[in-house]
């Protein structure tokens, strides 16, 4: 029997990790190259009209090299979605890390999602189109990922009214959702290339729903806008 010595053994164990570190580099490398030409096809024709064989197409994949990462379209959508409301979610919580003035937060946390919005415009606009196409313990995923990011938001809008209108008889739930059927329907009439910077429009969306949330008298002074921390 042939012993090897110690540092040809490591050496060995070394390599097969890297080449299965390569390997699941590769796999996940593929599978959002995947994900993100159908997120194109989603958005240009819709998810219902949308097919496989175009996500192939748009992915320059072969369709037997698309089902060996996805089993269906909907397993696509699921991962697009999931991918995109977890990423959101980890943002915004990074972003409001440290912050404690709810004025602060409200702004931070609508600056993010705008600046989000502009830099997967795309994924967002599926998102917001097609929340009801998915079923079964896949919508369930996705909705617990959802109800994170809307407690996340409640919490701020909750903190906000508690500081400065704590008397004020508003129903949190209708606020909260206002404010996120501002931030989900952006991509039917935003074109950062076009219009306001993405600052602008959050510190205009910021500023809207405080006004009307705690009257029109209410301003944003410079030090609630953000401009001190970078998303």
């Amino acid at each position: 029997m042939i012993s090897r010595k110690p540092e040809q053994v490591f050496a060995s164990e070394a390599r097969r990790a890297a080449v299965t570190t390569d390997a699941k580099e590769s796999y996940e490398d593929r599978l959002t190259h995947i994900l993100e030409a159908a997120t194109q096809v989603f958005a240009q024709v819709g998810y219902e009209r949308a097919s496989m064989r175009m996500v192939t197409k748009a992915a320059r994949v072969s369709l037997a090299g698309v089902y060996h990462y996805v089993d269906s379209k909907e397993r696509v959508l699921f991962l697009i979605q999931f991918r995109t409301f977890n990423s959101l979610l980890t943002k915004v919580r990074e972003t409001l890390s440290g912050i404690t003035d709810p004025v602060e937060q409200l702004c931070v946390m609508v600056r993010t999602h705008v600046n989000y919005f502009v830099a997967n415009m795309p994924a967002l606009k599926v998102c917001s189109h097609e929340l009801d196409s998915l079923g079964g313990a896949a919508y369930d995923d996705i909705l617990r990922v959802r109800r994170e990011y809307y407690q996340l938001a409640r919490g701020v809008l909750e903190r906000l009214m508690d500081k400065l209108a704590p008397d004020a008889e508003l129903d949190m739930h209708v606020a909260t959702m206002s404010l996120f059927g501002t931030l989900n329907w952006l991509y039917r009439w935003y074109d950062p290339k076009r219009g306001k910077s993405p600052h602008a429009v959050a510190r205009q969306i910021t500023a809207q729903f405080m006004h009307g949330v705690l009257g029109a008298g209410t301003e944003l002074g410079e030090g609630a806008t953000g401009t001190g921390r970078s998303t």
